[in-house]
């Protein structure tokens, strides 16, 4: 870190789980180092092919949107001094893995309550419900997602085989109101990340018309 005074403050992208009833926050995943890129693609949801023409230029709901991203985590600079980081000696990286795999697995709490309930025949058991996932990539991008794909591929190891250096890939799919409603925490939030989007578009240069080499429209 530079000892500069007036360095910019590093701010770091990651995932922050809450309750979807009551709001309140459950743990804040931070990646360790912020990938070097972010892939994002939006699938429009027009009227369909099939649809009369007087709906060609309609839209069912907001974009599907994806965010697909690699980081890399690696326990390198905590063994540097290893009495100050006495759990990445005893685990490595392992524990990081692990709090990114909860993301994708129901607890198992929540497994043997299902169990439980079958065996008390129980006819209809609702399906687990996760918490829900935020996607934050700094303060103008917070968004409800739900993880897609997920791969590690663990590439070093300590003597105890406890990964020491790793890099995961996440698919990341934006839960809008489509998915939530309106109602739920997370289509508020939703909202709130498409009304930022539109702030941001509102602050886009314009251009007139002999930016495109053409006096008007025919």
């Amino acid at each position: 870190m530079s000892g500069y005074s007036q360095s910019p403050r590093i701010v770091k992208g990651g995932i922050v789980l809450i309750d979807p009833a009551s709001a309140q926050v459950r743990r804040v995943i931070a990646l360790q180092y912020n990938p070097e890129k972010l892939s994002r693609s939006l699938q429009v949801q027009g009227a369909g092919e099939g649809a009369d023409r007087s709906e060609a230029l309609r839209l069912k709901g907001p974009a599907i949107e994806t965010f697909r991203l690699e980081a890399d985590i690696d326990a390198a600079d905590q063994l540097e001094f290893p009495d100050q980081h006495a759990n990445v000696v005893a685990a490595g990286i392992a524990p990081q893995l692990a709090v990114l795999e909860s993301l994708v697995n129901p607890s198992a709490t929540a497994l043997l309550a299902g169990k439980a309930l079958a065996a008390a025949g129980t006819l209809e058991i609702a399906a687990m419900e996760s918490a829900l996932a935020l996607f934050v990539w700094g303060a103008q991008r917070i968004a409800p997602v739900r993880v897609t794909e997920f791969s590690i591929s663990e590439e070093a190891f300590d003597p105890a085989l406890n990964p020491i250096n790793a890099k995961v890939n996440l698919s990341l799919r934006v839960l809008s109101i489509d998915d939530l409603g309106f109602d739920h925490k997370g289509g508020g939030l939703f909202m709130a990340y498409l009304q930022s989007r539109e702030k941001l578009a509102a602050k886009a240069a314009t251009f007139g018309f002999d930016a495109l080499g053409i006096g008007g429209l025919p």
